[in-house]
């Protein structure tokens, strides 16, 4: 099947260190190299949340763009939920 545009908005914990955050970035980086092309990755930084989430009041937010399976994104969707450190995540198909 064709590889389809995504992008992808994921919330890292901040209470765990600089050092931390910067792991778990790069450990989702690689995942989506190894599985499709990354067009873009833009760290919007640590920013204040709406709401609480898991006691959390910051998170640390990195915008992924880029172009996979229509399968792939649901397996990052699956790594993200069980990865230690990862608060929210948002993945949204651009055609």
């Amino acid at each position: 099947m064709a590889a389809k545009k995504y992008e992808a908005v994921m919330v890292f914990t901040v209470a765990k260190g600089e050092e931390f955050t910067q792991s778990l970035v790069e450990k989702f980086k690689a995942l989506i190299e190894a599985n499709g092309t990354i067009e873009s990755v833009t760290d919007w930084g640590k920013r204040h949340l709406a709401y609480l989430i898991d006691d959390e009041a910051e998170g640390y937010y990195t915008l992924f763009n880029f172009t996979a399976s229509p399968e792939f994104p649901a397996e990052l969707d699956r790594v993200f939920k069980i990865t230690d450190g990862a608060l929210r995540s948002l993945i949204v198909c651009n055609g």
